[in-house]
């Protein structure tokens, strides 16, 4: 008899507050001004508010969602049914606002937490969180550049689900290279322009969930200089907003079509037309021309730390199903039996190589996890101590512009593997629509592409953050690295596995030494040719360095544990952490290895010899 489907979504609140609290000391935020209107308790129930909306709203309608798709009807995009109801509950429950400042209307809240609160939603529904997710990067980017008048006019309506947002940057002959925009815009009266021109790939850029659509979009001003130094800022809502608040009309924004997609097909892709009539008009940012590719930067940051979450998101929930599958699928007999025909049937979590593939699953999940916390806590961090402590808010800050694009990446690309390896748990069973993991898998791939594909990302961390500050970024956290290892060399039970970091996190220094002389010697083909694989090998030495941390608190707590369960869920973080040192850091040196021996066969070979 076949296996039920398994729950869709999943999450693992015990791990996720271990997490955040114990291993990472969130707690410590609290202190700081800037949010010591929020404490544990409180931000535990906003936890638990998310979990429940996820698991009881949005999760349901995933794979539905997926079948059905959007569609055009009338001229705009219909979203799958139950979403606007969604939609509507969600601004009930006030999630999006969380992180935004509480002088604009949002609740202040860190970005630690605010991090989880997108990995919920994402793991149950990516494609439905898209729309509030683009929704909450348009009001950030508006709370802080935006003049007082367009805050107060778009803020309000944005936070509580009248109107959501877009970013518009991508046009048909202007994807990954930006400065090729040809969306023009010409001076009508004090910040507003005339918009004309098309943008492509635009996430949740039409739909039926709110009453307006508040597009930022990348436009040239007539005159402006070539490139990206050209570009201006501009908010383009859908329907123009009087500055009174109320609606006034359409402001020529059309939707020429919708993408059929492998994967996120709930979330309406769309090719947007602005000034086909010549009446769509956009407010500049801040009224501040030239300044667009500096304030868009802030959203496509915040838009990298959300997908490399969504990976992580998608592959927290395919590891728990697949998990669930595995206690539960009883196929062939334990290898201990293997000569006895008539040996009892057992689980398959039983075969040595699903145990394998779960706890490499598991480590993957929890220490990528642990590493988009850390850099959310590094950037509360740093504006929370911007004023009392400008120096350590720097430090604070330096470490988020350095592993930004690590987050990104090395979420985005373990979301697909894990997925694959969730599928691979499930076995035929996993290639068919009756469970989720190949929603997973489909979902997932787009990850490693939009908001900047990971080779981008790899190039933006090895020719601008590594040498950001002088190279202290980097520094800094290679010493805390050193630290930590120098701190438990010898600490029973992981003296090995510290061994075993230090050695991986000198592999990494050694690699960032043979980037700069390829880059000092005029190499720099070179250098774009290795950036993937550094960036790898400095998301391995983090995430191992996360995963070892844990392990030291989950031995500490191992010692008090009062219940069998409570043994079981430390001693997991502890062997979790010694899986990735022994199976997975090694690669590290290989990727070193490579680097470092400066191998030119793709860039020798020619065109026709591949």
């Amino acid at each position: 008899m076949a296996l039920a489907p398994p729950a869709h979504f999943k999450a693992d609140l015990r791990t996720i507050r271990f997490t955040l609290w114990d291993h990472l000391g969130a707690e410590r935020l609290f202190a700081l001004p800037r949010y010591q209107h929020l404490s544990r308790e409180e931000c535990d129930a906003v936890i638990d508010q998310a979990y429940r909306f996820s698991s009881e709203v949005s999760g349901p309608l995933n794979s539905a969602g997926d079948r059905t798709g959007c569609r055009i009807e009338g001229g705009r995009v219909v979203t799958p049914p139950g979403f606007r109801e969604a939609w509507k509950q969600l601004a009930e429950v006030g999630l999006m606002p969380f992180t935004i400042p509480a002088e604009h209307g949002g609740f202040g809240g860190p970005s630690a937490i605010g991090v989880i609160l997108a990995e919920l939603q994402s793991g149950a529904n990516t494609a439905f969180q898209m729309y509030p997710g683009l929704t909450h990067g348009a009001a950030d980017l508006l709370e802080h550049f935006a003049l007082d008048e367009d805050r107060k006019r778009f803020l309000p309506p944005m936070l509580d689900g009248r109107f959501s947002g877009t970013m518009c940057l991508s046009e048909p002959h202007a994807g990954s290279d930006v400065g090729a925009t040809r969306t023009r815009a010409r001076h009508l009266e004090g910040n507003v322009y005339a918009i004309t021109g098309t943008k492509c790939w635009i996430s949740a850029g039409d739909h039926d969930l709110s009453e307006n659509i508040v597009h930022l979009v990348l436009a040239r001003i007539e005159g402006a200089p070539a490139g990206t130094k050209g570009l201006s800022l501009f908010i383009v809502p859908k329907i123009w907003v009087n500055d009174d608040g109320s609606l006034g009309e359409s402001n020529d924004v059309t939707t020429a079509s919708i993408e059929h997609k492998l994967g996120i097909r709930a979330s309406a892709t769309a090719v947007l037309s602005f000034g086909d009539h010549d009446r769509c008009r956009g407010i500049l940012v801040g009224g501040r021309p030239h300044e667009g590719m500096r304030q868009m930067f802030r959203m496509m940051n915040g838009a990298r730390i959300a997908v490399g979450v969504q990976g992580i998101a998608v592959a927290s929930t395919a590891y728990l199903n697949a998990l669930a599958y595995a206690r539960e699928r009883q196929q062939g007999s334990s290898v201990k039996n293997f000569k006895d025909p008539n040996a009892p049937r057992v689980a398959i979590i039983e075969h040595s190589d699903i145990r394998r593939l779960l706890l490499e699953m598991k480590a993957k999940v929890e220490g990528s996890r642990a590493l988009a916390i850390k850099l959310s806590l590094h950037a509360d961090l740093a504006r929370g101590l911007a004023e009392s402590d400008p120096g350590a808010a720097a430090r604070h800050e330096g470490q988020v512009d350095l592993l930004t694009p690590v987050v990104k990446a090395y979420g985005s690309d373990q979301a697909f593997r894990v997925a694959e390896m969730a599928i691979q748990i499930f076995g035929g069973a996993g290639f068919v629509e009756d469970h989720p993991v190949e929603q997973y898998l489909r979902d997932a791939k787009i990850f490693s592409i939009y908001e900047g594909t990971n080779h981008i990302q790899a190039l933006d961390l090895v020719s601008r953050k590594l040498g950001a500050r002088g190279g202290e970024n980097f520094s800094d956290f290679l010493k805390e690295v050193g630290g930590f290892v120098a701190e438990h060399a010898t600490r029973p039970g992981l003296g090995a596995e510290m061994g075993a970091l230090g050695e991986a996190a000198s592999a990494l220094q050694r690699a960032a030494g043979a980037l700069m002389e390829f880059f000092m010697g005029g190499h720099l083909d070179q250098v774009t040719l290795v950036a993937s694989p550094f960036l790898e090998a400095l998301a391995e030495v983090a995430v191992a360095h996360l995963l070892l941390e844990a392990a030291v608190i989950a031995q500490g707590k191992l010692g008090v544990a009062k219940t069998p369960d409570d043994v079981d869920f430390f001693r997991g973080k502890v062997l979790a952490a010694k899986y990735f040192v022994h199976y997975v850091l090694p690669q590290t040196h290989a990727r070193v290895n490579a680097i470092v021996a400066g191998d030119r066969s793709p860039l020798e070979i020619d065109d026709r010899g591949f």
